[in-house]
């Protein structure tokens, strides 16, 4: 019965059906849908830590219990392979589309990209010198996590380690303050105490330096489940909050794209509409999968901003949308049925909502009661104020529509799961194309920001 319990296939079916009651529920025009498992997940999560951490070592079940909290109860597998395969499917129903909105919207989308990157980088920075912490990384972190940037946290991490190094090379020539706070960080893993201390030995430069990673990955875990939750509601009330008729904007959204055709374009839309379509191809399904995996890991050196990678999110986003505009490539038919699809992504989303929710459960409920609450405060004004700042510009300044806005929005902020708030609160896939024309930039804002922030504070 123990080994049931804890068993994470059993956890995610049970947050997951949990999740779909509780987000079917109406409040007016509101329902968290597909995102409710997110939440479940959240209770779930810390519910099981809570009992696992009474489980003593004499108990017969110690072994099984110390092998959930190894693994954050959900391994992270799970997580990576529900968000690629959700990813594939959003990218396939977006294909046909992407292109005419990279057309259409091009230079809007960019700027919007880096705006709410660079916006959201600001108020981090703000944020750090309002409330200077011991370790100053978890800023870096939290950043990476309200954004919800999966890629962002590993080019912070890679940043910290860099900066860090260099920062304890000349430790001798450093002010008195500045060798104060990387004592002070070597002291909270020692718990040792430092006076007149002129150099540093091998093991406590690399204490600073593990302390720095761990900084930026601790701010992580804490920013990332609030960013999430903050896209949720924002994509959910932002329509009811400034009155936004989302069936108005759908109508809206088509005679945009239609008059954004010109005669070139629509020969070939026509072409790709006689394309083939199958009702669902496996073998080319899971092909968008590896080689979008394969994209993803491919790093690309920016000299002093260090490397980039558009990770597995991005990889798959990428193949999905080449592969899916392309239609047929020899035995491979990437055109498949859009309900097919679509449920494909609902299930994979629901699933992907239950691994955040399990994993980051405990820690939510912990950071919210503990003292670990500025930071959370701290992610929850970066991501609301990151996103806000990109509806007003994209929807008041660029005039953008809402459904392609939401989706873009989401991209700014590099956040999948918002994505799949976006896609339900709409009822459409459209958002899809929004997300993956910002995606790519908002990346690079991030590495770039991140590098910053770390330098900075």
């Amino acid at each position: 019965m123990m080994a049931l319990l804890f068993n994470p296939v059993i956890l995610m079916i049970v947050s997951v059906f949990f999740g779909m009651l509780f987000g079917n529920i109406r409040l007016g025009r509101f329902s968290f849908s597909t995102s409710g498992s997110m939440f479940v997940g959240i209770i779930l999560g810390w519910a099981v830590v809570n009992y696992v951490n009474t489980i003593g070592a004499d108990s017969e079940f110690y072994g099984i219990a110390q092998q959930v909290l190894a693994k954050n109860i959900i391994d992270k597998g799970f997580f990576d392979l529900f968000l690629v395969l959700f990813i594939a499917s959003v990218g396939l129903l977006a294909a046909k589309d992407v292109g005419r909105v990279i057309r259409i919207y091009g230079i809007k989308f960019i700027i919007l990209g880096f705006m709410i990157t660079f916006i959201g980088a600001i108020s981090t920075y703000g944020l750090s010198q309002i409330n200077p912490m011991e370790n100053p990384y978890y800023y870096s972190g939290v950043y990476a996590g309200a954004l919800t940037s999966s890629p962002g946290l590993a080019a912070s991490i890679e940043s910290a380690r860099v900066h860090s190094a260099k920062w304890i090379e000349n430790y001798e020539l450093l002010s008195s303050p500045e060798k104060e706070e990387i004592l002070n960080m070597i002291k909270e893993d020692e718990g040792l105490e430092f006076q007149n201390i002129t150099s540093l030995s091998e093991e406590q430069k690399n204490n600073f330096i593990q302390n720095a990673e761990a900084g930026v990955g601790t701010g992580y875990a804490v920013g990332y489940p609030f960013g999430v939750i903050i896209v949720i509601f924002a994509m959910n009330f932002f329509p009811i909050i400034f009155k936004i008729d989302i069936n108005k904007e759908k109508f809206l959204l088509k005679e945009e794209l239609r008059t954004g055709d010109n005669n070139k374009n629509k020969v070939k839309r026509e072409e790709y509409q006689k394309t083939k379509t199958v009702y669902f191809d496996l073998c080319a399904f899971l092909l968008v999968c590896i080689l979008g995996y394969m994209i993803g890991i491919i790093r690309v050196n920016l000299s002093v901003l260090g490397e980039i990678c558009l990770g597995s999110t991005g990889g798959v986003l990428v193949a999905a949308l080449i592969l899916g505009s392309m239609g047929n490539i020899g035995p491979f038919c990437f055109r498949m049925n859009s309900s097919v699809l679509s449920l494909l992504r609902k299930i994979t989303l629901a699933f992907f909502f239950s691994t955040i929710g399990l994993r980051y459960g405990y820690q939510v409920v912990d950071f919210l009661t503990g003292p670990g609450v500025y930071l959370v405060i701290t992610s929850f004004f970066i991501g609301s104020i990151a996103m806000i700042s990109g509806f007003i510009i994209g929807k008041y300044i660029f005039k953008i529509n809402w459904i392609m806005l939401s989706g873009a929005i989401c991209g700014g902020m590099t956040s999948t799961p918002g994505l799949g708030a976006a896609i339900d609160a709409v009822g459409s896939d459209e958002p899809a194309s929004g997300y993956g024309a910002v995606y790519p930039f908002a990346l690079l804002g991030m590495v770039i920001f991140s590098n910053l922030l770390n330098r900075i504070i």
